[in-house]
């Protein structure tokens, strides 16, 4: 199938959701998009662009929400994350515990999206951070699979909601109706038989690389898909991993920072015989190395090769 831009896909649903709801705002940090330009022109009192100001862009956003709107705020991952995280904290997440405030954030450029920008748009914190946050949902999906029914996910739940998307053009990797059921939070992309890798977002596709040149070696690894990092079924995740002796995450992000191995690690020591997990994401420093996304994985040991081998090495 052909590669697809998440948030094209995304914003076209959030469209079709405003012909029908005159209750959804969309607000821009001077951020564009091709599939922005009709909804912008199509709904110019419900569109607003606050300019490159992402701290103003959830003030404004948590402003609409606390009179019943429901808003979408789009911009770039690391700075919407990052750059207004204390007003996210305090103007989303701590008011959701008190008042419904139904602000769904859309950052796109989720890992090394924006690979030859250097460190300073590389969002490999971004998880972590939203997980820790109470009564922000987090959704990480890694293809177009489940854009309409994330739109309708955000609308319907109440609780402010963090949605990271790749920045790049990806195939998919559920084949058209073998989608799993949304509100598990997770699909079964391979089964094996002894290691199981789980992935989320683009490190999806990495990981369908990595199980497909292990099985040309014999050694059959099974492959979950996360795509909600919060709220998800964990007791139905937790009896699939159950399948299995080694868990391996992947993920790009630092490693034991809360994260997707955190998570998983979570689970797994809940249960009456915990599981080893290794994490595979970044070590503790910075890429300052410049050059596309596959040469930044090799810089920090996440080529496909080497996450082969280190799986091999855990005798699969």
């Amino acid at each position: 199938m052909k590669p697809e831009v998440m948030r094209d896909i995304l914003i076209d649903e959030i469209y079709k959701r405003m012909k029908a709801n005159d209750r959804i705002f969309f607000l821009s940090a001077d951020f564009g998009s091709p599939a922005l330009d009709r909804l912008r022109e199509d709904f110019p009192e419900r569109f607003i662009n606050v300019g490159i100001a992402e701290q103003n862009l959830i003030s404004v956003a948590a402003g609409l929400g606390l009179e019943g709107f429901t808003v979408f705020a789009y911009a770039i991952a690391p700075f919407l994350s990052m750059r207004a995280f204390e007003q996210i904290r305090i103007s989303l997440a701590l008011m959701a515990q008190t008042r419904e405030v139904n602000v769904n954030l859309i950052g796109v450029g989720a890992g090394l999206s924006y690979d030859v920008t250097g460190p300073t748009h590389h969002c490999l914190e971004d998880i972590a951070l939203m997980r820790l946050l109470p009564n922000v949902n987090v959704v990480s999906p890694a293809d177009s699979s489940f854009m309409g029914d994330i739109a309708s996910y955000a609308i319907s739940d109440s609780k402010p909601c963090y949605i990271r998307l790749d920045g790049k053009a990806l195939p998919r990797v559920y084949p058209s109706g073998s989608e799993p059921q949304f509100s598990d939070g997770f699909g079964q992309l391979r089964a094996g038989k002894k290691i199981c890798l789980i992935s989320t977002g683009y490190m999806t596709h990495i990981a369908l690389q990595v199980a497909d040149a292990l099985s040309k070696e014999g050694c059959s690894i099974g492959l979950v898909d996360v795509f909600l990092l919060k709220n998800l079924n964990t007791s139905k995740l937790k009896t699939e991993l159950n399948n299995y002796e080694i868990l391996v995450t992947l993920e790009e992000g630092f490693i034991w920072r809360g994260g997707l191995d955190s998570l998983v690690s979570s689970l797994t020591m809940s249960s009456k015989t915990p599981k080893p997990v290794y994490p595979l994401g970044f070590d503790d420093k910075y890429i300052f190395e410049v050059g596309d996304r596959k040469h930044l994985h090799e810089v920090a040991g996440l080529g496909v090769d080497r996450i082969v081998e280190k799986i091999k090495s855990l005798n699969c």
